[in-house]
């Protein structure tokens, strides 16, 4: 007769579990998941074709870094602005013509790679990019601030974790396939593959049921949007997650990197793996999420779980062929993740709904912001001193700059979900009965 496994290991099994309820429960959820993981399959193939497509046509480190630096501006406009108007404007509208925006934007990207001589296509690149990220960043705060509604309090962590699954096995899946395609047929053709995404993802996003707005909205204007800033400014908890994501990422992020590393070892037709690796890591730290119920001090959980991710990309830089950069790649991108969810449950479990799209609107800022900026440090430092010098030391930055604003922001860092002020508040305010 079989024996039962000690209670001790039981118990572990059940910590680490993925709670799914909010899947379970939640219709419209589900309608956005499965818009967003459609969508970001596709959107993952334009993000392997774009880099490679830029190399094809000018063998720059720099001119591959400054598709992101292209980028910046219009998502920082935008996601600023996005964050208003989900405050003010019907949240489902904002994210359905948004994501008929990005189709566009597909569109042009195959269109260019079709017709348009080599050196045309350059301008087209860096444009399309710029235009891409902003129509992301408007759908962004809305999407998120739909979610906060449709679900409990209590589901949003588990909500969260269910989002970076989805998202990073799209991350496994989408770049290994997107090398494969973009190596064997070209950027048109991964572009075209993400249009059927868009249009595949609309049906999904048309069914979603439209979510009111807070009483307390106010009209979509530059003061509103200060008054959003000003709020998380006066938040140091909240103040804390936007800036050691953004120094992580701006030193350790070093995606425009990996179709010269893939180079450099030898490796090109396995490029995906890179872009993978990460992916694969988050996937298993989501899928094995259970346990951080159960963690309360989110701030220090953030900064220990930064703190790894620069370490796994500095060991990853010294590695000797892609297998192993990419298992360090992975750990790396595993702490990410968990990173990002602890940042995720204090923001959705702290906000007031008033405020949600507006503060959605800095999250967006605070985890693209980085990336964008990372790939363009990490260019710049490759042309001075090759990619596995910029892959090293920006994990060495990472690592020194989280342990500095770890130092500085003190309250941030002792932030506890059981004690905090703004917890207790909005779950007090949850718990309440509305009045009919």
């Amino acid at each position: 007769m079989p024996t039962s496994p000690p209670r001790s290991l039981r118990t572990l099994l059940l910590r680490l579990r993925m709670d799914v309820s909010p899947i379970r429960e939640s219709r419209d959820f589900r309608l956005l998941l499965g818009s967003g993981v459609v969508s970001m399959f596709g959107s993952v193939l334009t993000m392997v074709a774009v880099p490679f497509q830029m190399k094809q046509l000018t063998g720059s480190y720099v001119a591959v870094g400054l598709v992101s630096l292209a980028e910046f501006g219009p998502m920082v406009v935008c996601g600023l602005w996005g964050g208003a108007i989900a405050d003010a404007l019907d949240r489902r509208k904002i994210v359905v013509l948004s994501e008929v925006g990005l189709c566009v934007t597909s569109v042009l990207l195959m269109a260019s790679a079709l017709w348009l001589p080599p050196q045309a296509q350059i301008p087209v690149l860096y444009v399309v990019a710029g235009l891409s990220a902003g129509l992301s960043s408007l759908r962004g705060p809305s999407e998120q601030a739909i979610i906060n509604r449709v679900l409990r309090l209590d589901q949003m962590g588990a909500a969260f974790a269910i989002q970076g699954l989805t998202r990073n096995a799209g991350m496994i899946v989408g770049p290994a396939v997107g090398g494969v395609i973009v190596v064997a047929f070209g950027p048109a053709t991964s572009y075209g593959i993400d249009i059927v995404t868009f249009l595949l993802s609309l049906i999904l996003l048309v069914r979603v049921r439209p979510v009111s707005l807070a009483a307390e909205a106010a009209p979509a204007s530059l003061s509103s949007l200060v008054e959003g800033v000003r709020y998380a400014l006066r938040r140091p908890d909240l103040m804390g997650t936007y800036l050691v994501d953004i120094a992580a990422m701006v030193f350790a992020f070093s995606n425009a990197l990996f179709p010269f590393l893939a180079e450099d070892l030898h490796a090109t037709p396995a490029l995906g793996v890179l872009y993978a690796a990460g992916g694969v890591g988050s996937v298993i730290a989501s899928a094995t999420s259970g346990w951080t119920a159960h963690v309360h001090r989110h701030g220090r959980a953030v900064i220990v779980s930064a703190t790894l991710w620069g370490a796994g990309v500095l060991v990853a830089s010294v590695m000797p062929n892609i297998w192993l950069m990419a298992v360090f790649l992975a750990l790396a991108g595993g702490a990410d993740m968990i990173s990002g969810l602890f940042r995720g449950i204090i923001w959705n479990q702290t906000i007031p709904d008033e405020y949600r799209g507006r503060l959605a609107g800095i999250e967006l800022l605070s985890y693209s912001t980085g990336p964008m900026l990372g790939d363009a440090r990490a260019g710049f430092l490759a042309q001075a001193g090759g990619p596995r010098f910029s892959l090293g030391l920006g994990g060495l930055l990472c690592m020194g700059a989280v342990a500095a604003m770890a130092a500085a922001l003190p309250r941030f860092r002792a932030y506890d979900a059981r004690t905090d002020e703004h917890a207790l508040a909005e779950r007090a305010r949850r718990e309440t009965p509305v009045s009919p």
